[in-house]
């Protein structure tokens, strides 16, 4: 019996170097919850990736753009500086799925009451550690209506 190998040679190809740039990755480390629904997350993506200087907006003359963001679920008005760079947000989503901490901490305070209506906001500035992240709740235990707020960890403010 014989035997016979077969090989196929390939040419090598050398590529440049690629490099990523992530002008706002601060801005996502910053605002980032984890247990945010994904639509929080989609539309926060979208303003962190959004190209300004590939836009029909952008133009050398200014210092600061204001573009609006909108999903069903909410909205991100963000700045941006002439380089690109996220430097304030305002975010505000309307009845979102809400993250663990919160519906542990809300059902353990009030353990017959149901969550009804709830709105979720984001305020970022650059340069600041933290961003303000409040969810603001309206609970309903039979034909009682009380008000509630949090932080993201569930802390009632």
């Amino acid at each position: 019996m014989e035997s016979s190998t077969l090989g196929f040679s390939q040419p090598i190809i050398e590529l440049s170097e690629v490099e990523l740039i992530v002008s706002n990755y601060k801005y996502l480390k910053t605002v980032g919850n984890k247990d945010a629904p994904i639509a929080v997350k989609f539309l926060e993506r979208k303003v962190a990736n959004y190209d300004l200087k590939g836009s029909d907006l952008y133009s050398d003359e200014y210092d600061t753009y204001i573009i609006s963001f909108y999903i069903p679920q909410g909205s991100i008005v963000a700045e941006y500086d002439e380089d690109g760079h996220i430097t304030k947000t305002i975010e505000r989503f309307k009845n979102i799925a809400l993250p663990k901490a919160i519906s542990k901490a809300v059902y353990a305070r009030f353990p017959n009451w149901a969550v009804t209506g709830d709105i979720y906001k984001v305020s970022y500035r650059r340069g600041d550690e933290n961003s303000k992240q409040v969810y603001k709740m309206k609970l309903e235990n039979g034909d009682k209506t009380i008000r509630v707020k949090t932080d993201e960890k569930g802390n009632f403010l």
